[in-house]
């Protein structure tokens, strides 16, 4: 849940922070300002992250000693997508930010490519330290990877061509499980069965032929189904019997649209595509889930 509370947090900093990547060379003062602006915007989020979960995630309770927790194989790795999908959003609003502040591209992947993981790194502490939670490695490796899209894309490429999209879509599973998975818009934050995780890279990248649009992408999924647990499903919630589901993966192939390399000369229209990076736009998808079935969606969210 507190992995697209703060992916929200970080998109509404983005439209704060990011303007534009062009950098007059003689505006000297202005890079200064704006470094000043995306460093002091970091550190705000840092701190407020900090705050929140002290004063509001954990008020109500105590440390109890620092302790692992071994959830790898838990929502059918979902979650951990979830987690790299957090460490991404983060990095990429580093990277870019540091690039419109006028640090070279080296640095801004290097450093704003590292954002993400840091800005993710108190909740696994935060975690080891109360009851009910743990310490997850599996956890540091998902946000190690969420960053590592963007230090080696900004690297080797100079740009991120390689789009890591989130999608939602209400499950028929929530319907089912009395309220354990969450209702109306807390669906989105506690049914995994709802998730699907995307990356989406150019078609244009590859063929490289004018006959197509470089905004035109392709985008490969993974999500799961039928979990009503993290390792295994309950039976029952609030005296309610949960239908027994089979637990599956799906795996889908669709079309995207990549936001940024839309051609715009309104500058202002232009900045608002920018902001849109992280948004897997509804396309018809080809599934295959574990169960061997293999369904067609006129129109997947």
């Amino acid at each position: 849940m507190f992995i697209f509370m703060r992916a929200l947090f970080l998109v509404l900093s983005y439209s704060l922070v990011f303007g534009s990547s062009q950098i007059k060379a003689q505006d000297t003062l202005v890079h200064k300002t704006r470094l000043g602006i995306v460093s002091s915007s970091i550190v705000a989020a840092e701190i407020g992250l900090l705050y929140y979960l002290q004063n509001v995630w954990y008020k109500d309770q105590k440390p109890d000693g620092f302790k692992f927790y071994d959830d790898s194989k838990g929502y059918k790795q979902v979650d951990k997508m979830g987690h790299v999908y957090g460490a991404y959003m983060g990095s990429y609003i580093g990277y870019q930010s540091l690039k419109w502040a006028g640090v070279n591209n080296t640095k801004a992947a290097l450093i704003g490519g590292s954002v993400g993981f840091f800005l993710q790194l108190p909740i696994e502490i935060w975690d080891g330290m109360y009851p009910g939670w743990g310490f997850s490695w599996s956890d540091i490796g998902a946000n190690a990877v969420g960053s590592a899209l963007i230090i080696g894309q900004g690297l080797f490429c100079e740009d991120i061509p390689l789009k890591y999209k989130f999608s939602f879509s209400p499950s028929i599973y929530a319907q089912q499980a009395n309220g354990y998975l969450g209702s109306g818009v807390n669906e989105l934050f506690y049914d995994y069965n709802g998730h699907t995780y995307w990356l989406s890279f150019g078609i244009n990248k590859w063929v490289q032929t004018d006959k197509i649009p470089n905004w035109l992408s392709l985008a490969f999924g993974y999500g799961a189904g039928g979990m009503f647990g993290e390792f295994q499903n309950r039976l029952t919630y609030r005296g309610v019997v949960i239908p027994e589901t089979e637990r599956y993966r799906k795996f889908l192939v669709s079309l995207d649209i990549d936001f940024t390399k839309i051609p715009c000369k309104n500058k202002t229209i232009k900045k608002v595509l920018n902001h849109l990076f992280w948004l897997k736009v509804p396309f018809p998808a080809v599934s295959y889930n574990t169960k061997g079935e293999i369904n067609f969606y006129p129109l997947y969210y």
